[in-house]
């Protein structure tokens, strides 16, 4: 038989025979419905948890958090200190590409590093004891740092706000202050920009280039084995649309189903509803410090007293008290730093008449205050409606401005007042696992217009946190934490709102899903 009659019969033989499982789970596309829209994907200029997501999508990290919190080499063999803690050198594991097939090399660490550094709060804190970062070969690279700083490769790997990734060096000398232009990635996973529809699609592809770790995965760190072809997020903003494209199987995993909407979901068929985040969500409502009114410390303590964690959470999650906790401070619940210094703030008795008399007396002038919200975020939409509500009543000017995420985020990046497209109030929610310290905790950080929105400045803060940083000991830590707590309730840069937990939906044939407070694609596969 002649070559081309054997492939021709090798063809027809597999159109009669069915394919095996496991090849068409792998070639059948994972249909996912994130948090929200991916409307701002560069992670160093956007702080948004889907901006972060969208990262471990397509760029890898030199160091990755493993579930006990604790700092593993990804890309890097590791690193080696030297002159007292005050030079680390680290090495680039071998045979790692970018998705335009040039090597991964030292200088574009180090372009990424410095990037990084301009935006994120703990790697500002990496800058400033630093003298100076250089590749000294294609695999090298050193840090010489003006004083030790134990907890480098802690900030390299964090997962949390703006993260380390790794990008070429051209991509990495963009200014930080202005979103990227090229999306390359270095991680499993290439993102198909000609496909990209913001508030609808964005879709990735396998790089098979890719060359995992050995290691199990355990959260960020380890093996990230990629085994889907093909991933499709599914921007759905409504819950109920949702809710029945994953009980009919047309989406397959679902990240922030509605708390009204678990109830049927745990009863589908297909369908399984868990919870892997230990850590939670905290929602926070922030301020717009540069402008009146909230530049007025006095307003802000003013509001205090009126503030009600439990209303709330009633209205984000319906109250329910296994996925919500009240009493909550400045760390994250269950955290080595959560403390109870100054917490009779927010859990003792809500006094909406004093809060308003307080107001009164701050010297507020009855000056209107922009509330922005966002539509497509229910339980962050419902917390601005309290807000609101709670400012009302104390006798604060306030208008509500709903909008799109996409929209929102691109909003409260505007530093000039309302009238000029500024804003004056949100609120938010920060994942559990960033405010479980000093370090990444982005509403406490008192740097001001280097920091969070809202612009937060506070040289008090920055002092308390810098001791924190150089806490010999978990015992000095704790007593720093209850100082930067009562500080919170001194300053009032943001006030805690409570705590969620939220599960995830997903179909009953999707596997391997990694323990994580966010979603994370590599080691899940769809089962036979």
């Amino acid at each position: 038989m002649k070559r081309r009659e054997l492939l021709a019969a090798g063809a027809l033989l597999s159109a009669g025979l069915a394919r095996p499982a496991i090849a068409q789970g792998a070639t059948k596309p994972l249909k996912f419905i994130p948090e929200g829209n991916l409307q701002n994907p560069d992670p160093i200029w956007s702080t948004t948890t889907v901006a972060r997501n969208f990262g471990y999508m397509i760029w890898d990290t030199l160091y990755g958090w493993d579930i006990d919190l604790s700092p593993q080499p990804q890309m890097v063999e590791g690193h080696s200190i030297e002159d007292s803690g005050r030079t680390w050198r680290f090495r680039l594991r071998d045979g790692q590409t970018f998705h335009d097939g040039t090597p991964v090399r030292a200088a574009d660490c180090v372009a990424s590093i410095r990037r990084w550094m301009k935006r994120d709060g703990f790697a500002q804190r990496i800058e400033a004891v630093t003298n100076e970062l250089i590749a000294t070969d294609d695999r090298s690279f050193v840090f010489r740092l003006k004083q030790p700083f134990p907890l480098l490769a802690h900030g390299l790997g964090k997962p949390t706000a703006n993260v380390c990734f790794i990008m070429p060096e051209r991509i990495a000398k963009t200014d930080p202050y202005k979103q990227i232009e090229e999306y390359v990635g270095s991680g499993p996973y290439v993102f198909n920009r000609s496909e990209w529809a913001p508030g609808a699609l964005a879709t990735f592809k396998r790089f098979d280039a890719y060359a995992p770790r050995q290691e199990p995965p355990s959260f960020v760190a380890g093996g990230k084995h990629a085994n889907f072809e093909r991933i499709e997020w599914n921007i759905i903003p409504d819950p109920a649309t949702s809710s029945a494209a994953i009980q009919s199987g047309e989406e397959e995993w679902w990240q922030t189903p509605t708390v009204d909407l678990l109830p049927l979901l745990r009863k589908a068929n297909g369908v399984v509803v868990e919870r892997l985040d230990d850590f939670g969500i905290v929602g926070c409502m922030r301020f717009n410090m540069l402008h009146p009114p909230f530049d007025n410390v006095k307003l802000r303590r003013a509001l205090l007293p009126a503030i009600s964690q439990a209303d709330f959470m009633n209205a984000a999650m319906g109250g329910d008290p296994e996925l919500t906790r009240i009493g909550v401070g400045v760390f994250t619940p269950g955290s080595p730093l959560a403390n109870t210094a100054g917490l009779e703030t927010l859990t003792g008795p809500r006094d909406t008449t004093l809060a308003k008399k307080l107001v009164a007396e701050s010297g507020y002038n009855g000056e209107k205050v922009l509330f922005i919200a966002p539509t497509d975020y229910p339980v962050l939409n419902a917390e601005c409606l309290v807000g609101v509500d709670l400012m009302q009543k104390v006798g604060i000017n306030v208008e509500l401005q709903s909008m799109d995420w996409g929209t929102m985020i691109q909003r409260r990046n505007n530093k000039d007042t309302i009238d000029k497209g500024g804003w004056s109030a949100f609120c938010t929610g920060w994942e559990g696992l960033n405010l479980v310290d000093p370090g990444a905790h982005y509403p406490i950080a008192g740097t001001g217009e280097k920091g969070w929105f809202g612009w937060f400045k506070s040289d008090k803060m920055e002092t308390l946190r810098t001791a924190w940083f150089s806490a010999a000991d978990l015992a000095t830590q704790k007593r720093v934490a209850e100082e930067i707590q009562l500080d919170v309730w001194a300053e009032a840069p943001y006030y805690p709102l409570g705590q969620w937990l939220q599960p995830i939906a997903h179909r009953t044939t999707i596997e391997g899903v990694v323990k994580s407070p966010f979603p994370l694609f590599w080691n899940v596969k769809r089962s036979a």
